[in-house]
């Protein structure tokens, strides 16, 4: 790939600020769109998107508050639809698995005639140790309405290692990948491990949704957070996304980082400690 510029749409989070590390260690030319970015990229502010976009030639996208909101279709569709009168030629989507709304904004990233690489990423590893779980752990008990129903956790690292490739190998273009962990668990496993790698006791407990957000609530959670968060838990989290799919080695050409890797290595830093 020549060295063109790289926006990075959501630079700051989980995997843009990975992403742009390797990038850069790559020799890359890199720029992070967010509010607090010089270009401002605001998702509610369209009037700062094409400054964002001018002079780049790719895009990572990770789309906030989530692609379940009920506009988030229609602002992929406006943005791709700049980015490539803007002259980008790719775009690379950030997407979730079984969300109704993330296949609408993947439909609408297709259809706007510009280059695209879609990754379909299980729950990150990294919600809990880069997250609002945090707190939850180092007190040693999280309450969470999931119960048995085991999810395929994906390591932000494998995500961005896979966003690298996509961006710099012309292969990956206009592909789909499912990305998860080599195995799935349920929230009460992963605890589990997390308990057992800092050589803690943390409880588990289910709880129900009422409780759940009136928890949030009380914490002075927002009310869209809440909001997402429900259909979070209460829909997608049904089994419909248990499967490990092999998105990681068909990207990568090697396997997933297992869960259990995650766990040691983040509970070595301390982070978890009462």
């Amino acid at each position: 790939m020549q060295n063109s510029e790289i926006v990075l749409i959501g630079g700051s989070g989980k995997t843009g600020g990975r992403i742009a590390n390797r990038l850069e260690e790559l020799g890359l030319d890199v720029r992070k769109a967010s509010r607090s970015t010089a270009p401002a990229f605001d998702w509610e502010d369209r009037t700062t998107w094409r400054n964002a976009l001018t002079g780049a030639t790719s895009a990572y996208v990770a789309f906030q508050p989530d692609l379940s909101v009920s506009w988030a279709a229609e602002a992929i569709e406006a943005l791709s639809r700049l980015a490539r009168e803007c002259g980008l030629q790719h775009i690379v989507l950030l997407s979730g698995r079984g969300e109704e709304g993330a296949q609408r904004s993947e439909e609408a990233l297709r259809a706007a005639g510009i280059d695209y690489t879609i990754l379909r990423a299980s729950w990150f590893c990294q919600n809990f140790s880069e997250g609002a779980l945090v707190e939850s752990l180092i007190a040693g008990r999280l309450e969470l309405p999931a119960g048995d129903i085991k999810e395929p956790f994906i390591d932000a690292d494998d995500i961005a290692d896979a966003a690298v490739a996509a961006l710099t190998d012309i292969r990956h273009r206009n592909r789909i990948y499912e990305l998860t962990g080599p195995r799935a668990l349920s929230f009460r496993e992963a605890v589990a491990e997390i308990a057992a790698a800092s050589g803690r006791t943390i409880d588990y407990e289910q709880v129900s949704m009422a409780d759940f957000k009136e928890s949030l609530s009380v914490a002075g959670t927002p009310e869209p957070v809440i909001a997402l968060l429900e259909e979070l838990f209460g829909q997608i989290l049904d089994g419909r996304n248990s499967e490990v799919m092999s998105g990681v080695t068909e990207i990568l050409g090697r396997p997933a980082r297992d869960f259990k890797q995650y766990a040691r290595e983040t509970a070595a830093t301390g982070l978890w400690s009462a």
